[in-house]
């Protein structure tokens, strides 16, 4: 992938990952996850104070539910505002989650922090139930009854708090991460495909003028010739084959039963030029191959080439053929002239072949190629241009 398509993949999930928040919806977002994280808390208050109840009940003690419930509920309201605070800081400073060292480091920052004022927070709460004075000598009374188990229960309520916030903004940032790198590959297949549809539009609008320019200079030849009804004869059928070939240029797929009608067409058109010189043979187009799929306007260049590197060469007969052959769904063509040793071609526009491998490689990525050169065949040198690609249009596409 092109550098600059990975810069562009990476300024979209910086902007998707990291886009600026207002104030207002800073707060609202920070009042909604406060909401969602006192009813996971209270959830969880309620199975605890069911369970305490439950044991009460079969001791006999007398204590509403209600009772032990908001005694749960005020026990770990500071640490439902703990797990808030610590959440925005691991969505807000994700730096924090970057590393290992960075996790030890707010982890032991919790501990120093955090775990003193819920131990504090635990104390007061236990003299305002048992209704006693609050003061420091008080306070140190209750933290030395808290014991050794209090405080354990304590940090073991903290570090179960910090590793689930944790584990969630570690999930949540993963997700972030992986839809906006989903969004910049579609973005990326998207720019990719209106590139390669903009440079197979190059292509037809450079296709089109070269194909009419050929044909005229068919027509101006049989005019040269001073026998009006051929040329005339030429100019109806070149009428034929530019409102076929507008036509089919504005599709991306076409059948090769309607292009090889268009290729006898445009053959007759070359033979009022030639006459009883072009000679032609045509092999292998069975039902099943004419039944299949091609680019418009595909197989006319071969042709066209074949013409300018045999005919145009010699003032004798040619030897064309077109061959036509399947295998395993992938279609063959081959288009074959003579060479005449010592005679150069007509050097025409030269843009015929390039054009046609170019189309091959955006209709079919990968799956199509186009070979050309000299060949030997019973001890005659012959020029083969060959096709091979897929029999039918890929799937998705639109005809």
């Amino acid at each position: 992938m092109p550098a600059a398509i990975l810069c562009h993949m990476e300024n979209l999930i910086s902007d998707n990952a990291l886009k600026p928040r207002t104030a207002a919806s800073t707060v609202a977002g920070a009042l909604k996850l406060l909401l969602i994280n006192i009813l996971i808390w209270t959830s969880m208050c309620a199975v605890g104070a069911l369970g305490n109840y439950g044991d009460l009940v079969k001791h006999g003690t007398q204590r509403g539910y209600d009772d032990i419930l908001w005694s749960w509920i005020s026990s770990h309201m500071l640490m439902m505002v703990f797990s808030t605070c610590l959440y925005i800081i691991f969505m807000r400073c994700q730096k924090f989650l970057s590393t290992t060292r960075g996790i030890v480091v707010t982890y032991g920052l919790m501990l120093l922090c955090f775990l003193p004022l819920e131990i504090i927070y635990v104390d007061i709460l236990y003299l305002l139930r048992s209704k006693q004075e609050l003061g420091l000598l008080q306070l140190q009374q209750a933290m030395f009854d808290l014991g050794g188990f209090g405080v354990f229960l304590e940090f073991a309520w903290s570090t179960g708090a910090f590793i689930a916030v944790l584990a969630i903004c570690t999930w949540r940032q993963g997700r972030v991460r992986e839809q906006a790198l989903q969004q910049s590959m579609n973005d990326i297949l998207r720019l990719r495909l209106d590139l390669e549809e903009q440079k197979l539009n190059a292509l037809r609008g450079q296709l089109e003028p070269h194909f009419i320019f050929n044909c005229l200079n068919a027509i101006s030849a049989l005019v040269r010739s001073d026998d009006k009804r051929i040329a005339l004869t030429g100019l109806n059928r070149l009428s034929d084959l530019l409102r076929y070939a507008l036509t089919a240029s504005s599709k991306d797929w076409v059948r090769i039963e309607d292009e090889m009608t268009f290729i006898r067409d445009y053959l007759e058109l070359q033979r009022l030029r030639y006459g009883e010189r072009l000679h032609i043979h045509i092999d292998g187009d069975t039902t099943t191959i004419l039944a299949g799929d091609c680019p418009p306007l595909l197989l006319q260049p071969l042709l066209e080439n074949a013409l300018r590197h045999d005919l145009d060469c010699h003032e004798g007969n040619s030897d064309i053929r077109m061959q036509f052959s399947l295998k395993d769904e992938e279609l063959s063509i081959r288009v074959s002239n003579t060479v005449t040793d010592g005679n150069a071609a007509n050097p025409g526009l030269g843009l015929g072949l390039p054009q046609t491998r170019a189309r091959l490689e955006l209709m079919y990525p990968g799956r199509a190629s186009m070979q050309s050169g000299k060949v030997s065949d019973t001890g005659q040198s012959r020029y083969e241009v060959e096709i091979r690609m897929p029999l039918h249009m890929p799937e998705g596409a639109a005809s």
